[in-house]
């Protein structure tokens, strides 16, 4: 494999994942093109400005775009890695969609040369990285693909997820473990030599397969723990009690670590990957299912609280506080908050007014709705009914005084005992 400064990545997808990724790949002395199909991205990107919110990630990329180790582009060039980070959604009826990853395949094809790593990042169902290799195959029937108990093969593949909390992408980039699975395991350590040059984490190689479950394991664990708390979190308001209070209390057993509940699950991750699970073993995957349920199940009950309450005060103004599917970041993917408010937008019309202030506008799902974005300062002002649907910090600065005269529902227990 080249040396850091002779390497010519190529890192599919500019989102969330793909930018830091290949900033950071930049920063490490490699010649980095990012691609994307969003011209409005590239150009971004070209300018060594940002499109997504992330903590450092503007001075990294306009440092590294600066120095001509990163550009972006809407076609593939020829590379040493590849790197797909693309999105992986859910199709209406819950089926896993991979097709941005096929896609992705199909643009890297035309380019590919003997000695190339190809490296799935993306979230995937168990399979997805032998679909890319078959595909490529099929499209480069010049070129050796690997296959399980033979070495002779041009092309390395690996399958390697990302491990990082939004807000700490770049630090958990960097310093997680990766789990990073070969085709064969002379790919997964060629991919591993390609990890080492910026992570600082362990990177353990096992196989594509075993890789892929690893990452649905993880997020459908904390889908099931959220699920508790929010199973828990309905129980505790049909019996008058304060669920925060509880689970404080629980949580001081050594053995008991009992996680916050709120208006359901977002992001990305964790409200998607369970879904590969249950589509892939539909009959063993009946706790998966359940806390997905448990989950969704949350967001409408707390719709139809949030709407009994409303209803005792025709007229009011209402602010729903917070549209990020977790505090302090502009990620509003597969977010409950946007779900409850959007409803109620739907619902009460102009009355709704939408505090996130991580957006400049409302985000594209209220689109023709009357729902107004304000300022929490004027929010505090002109609302009288407030729905806490994030705890975001500066929410939780608020002081009782600020609030006291306010009908406050509140899902996140940021101002509890109100």
């Amino acid at each position: 494999m080249p040396t850091a400064a002779e390497q010519q990545v190529a890192v599919m997808g500019l989102g969330y994942i793909g930018l830091p990724t290949a900033a950071l790949i930049a920063r490490s002395g490699a010649h980095v093109l990012g691609v994307d199909v969003s011209p409005d991205v590239v150009d971004t990107i070209n300018s060594g400005r940002i499109h997504i919110e992330e903590v450092d990630l503007d001075g990294l990329v306009q440092g590294v775009v600066a120095r001509g180790l990163l550009r972006a582009s809407l076609a593939v060039e020829p590379a040493d890695v590849f790197v797909v980070a693309v999105p992986t959604p859910v199709s209406a009826d819950r089926s896993p969609d991979i097709s941005y990853v096929l896609d992705a395949a199909r643009a890297i094809a035309p380019v590919l040369a003997p000695g190339n790593v190809v490296i799935l990042e993306s979230t995937s169902p168990v399979g997805t990285t032998e679909a890319m290799r078959d595909l490529l195959t099929e499209l480069r029937p010049d070129l050796r693909m690997p296959t399980a108990g033979s070495n002779a093969a041009d092309i390395a593949i690996a399958y390697c997820p990302e491990r990082v909390l939004p807000g700490r992408i770049l630090v958990e980039l960097i310093d997680n473990d990766r789990c990073i699975g070969g085709i064969t395991p002379r790919c997964a350590r060629k991919a591993l030599s390609f990890y080492r040059r910026f992570v600082r984490g362990a990177c353990v190689t096992t196989s594509a397969r075993v890789a892929e479950m690893v990452k649905l394991v993880e997020n459908s664990f904390r889908d099931v723990n959220i699920a508790f708390a929010n199973e828990l979190s309905l129980i505790a308001d049909t019996a008058g009690i304060d669920v925060w209070e509880v689970i404080a209390l629980a949580n001081r057993h050594p053995r008991v670590d009992i996680l916050q509940p709120g208006p359901g699950v977002g992001g990305h991750c964790i409200a998607v990957d369970p879904w590969f699970l249950v589509h892939s073993d539909p009959h063993n995957a009946r706790l998966i299912r359940t806390a997905r349920k448990v989950n969704l199940a949350k967001t409408d009950h707390v719709v139809a609280r949030a709407s009994d309450l409303i209803d005792r005060f025709p007229g009011a103004d209402i602010a729903c506080l917070g549209l990020a599917f977790k505090p302090n970041i502009d990620d509003f993917r597969e977010s409950p908050a946007v779900d409850v408010a959007l409803r109620l937008a739907r619902r009460y019309g102009p009355r709704v007014k939408l505090v996130e202030p991580y957006a400049s506008a409302p985000p594209a799902d209220f689109a023709g709705t009357s729902a107004e974005l304000l300022d929490l300062e004027v929010a505090l002002e002109r609302c009288d009914v407030f729905i806490v649907l994030v705890d975001h910090d500066i929410f939780k600065s608020v002081p009782l005084d600020e609030r006291a005269n306010k009908t406050i529902y509140d899902t996140r227990g940021i101002w509890r005992g109100e």
